[in-house]
């Protein structure tokens, strides 16, 4: 089984995303119940915001990991970068802990840049650590400048994740980004892994290599995605739980290993970018 390591803790390298669940009341049961079932079967990591329907992913994540130890969970959310700083992070913080009924986070992110200052921003976040209402802290949607000016704050390199976009469609981070935190040891939390059900392109899943390759793994296309996305073990993909079949499906990638011939296959038909692009904000 693929892991990765956040800080000091060492996780299964897919997680569970939230974005957009708890949006639909005649879709809730079926979201709980997706969530429950990762975790059944060896999902440990659940990823939110604050921002995710106004705390209601938040709500109906509580609801789904009631009745799990949360001690075994790692629990991942994000403030919203307007809610960043000295007078407004830690209420923020304390009404995604009251919405999520945990008393810490494992992991709480910066969700983009903002106006307020990161060096304030990073000394909420610390403070909160000294508090105990966050294990560990990172940042999402940085770009390599963003990391930059974080690690040259006192506490920039207690930064323990970076969360971006990444996928098979997407890998404009491979440009300069993914190899600057390569070469710093930062981890990335890769969201929409499986380029959102394969609706940013709507090529992925009729590709012919994509195709054998889940043939000869006894797989989904969707699970090759996932496991070419944590094929280094230094990533954690984060792909939506949407109904329960897809959400085991997406923990089962963690089994999928490439041969060196199966890689050289994928990194020829999705070549690295050549210019760089920009970032996307989720």
């Amino acid at each position: 089984m693929d892991t990765v390591r956040l800080g000091q803790t060492t996780v299964p390298a897919v997680g569970i995303g939230t974005w957009n669940i708890g949006e639909k009341p005649a879709k809730h049961a079926e979201e709980v119940k997706a969530i429950q079932v990762a975790i059944d079967a060896g999902a440990t990591v659940i990823d939110t915001a604050e921002m995710y329907g106004q705390g209601r992913a938040e709500k109906l994540t509580s609801e789904a990991i009631k009745s799990f130890d949360r001690s075994k969970l790692y629990l991942i959310d994000k403030v919203l970068p307007q809610n960043a700083g000295h007078q407004r992070l830690e209420k923020s913080l304390d009404r995604s802990l009251k919405l999520m009924q945990t008393d810490y986070f494992d992991l709480y992110l910066l969700h983009w840049r903002g106006g307020i200052p990161l060096a304030e921003t990073v000394d909420e976040l610390v403070k909160m650590q000294i508090k105990g209402k966050i294990r560990h802290w990172g940042v999402s949607n940085f770009d390599v400048a963003d990391l930059e000016e974080l690690w040259a704050l006192p506490h920039g390199r207690e930064c323990v994740a970076n969360e971006d976009l990444y996928n098979l469609d997407q890998r404009g981070i491979e440009y300069d980004l993914l190899p600057l935190m390569r070469a710093n040891n930062l981890p990335l939390i890769a969201y929409s892994p499986l380029s959102q059900g394969d609706r940013l392109s709507g090529n992925l899943t009729t590709n012919p290599l994509l195709k054998e390759l889940a043939a000869n793994h006894q797989a989904t296309v969707y699970q090759i995605m996932l496991a070419w996305v944590i094929r280094d073990q230094h990533t954690l993909a984060i792909p939506k739980a949407a109904s329960p079949v897809h959400a085991r499906e997406n923990v089962e990638a963690l089994n999928i290993s490439f041969s060196t011939d199966e890689l050289e296959a994928l990194a020829k038909a999705f070549p690295k970018p050549k210019t760089k692009e920009p970032l996307a904000t989720i």
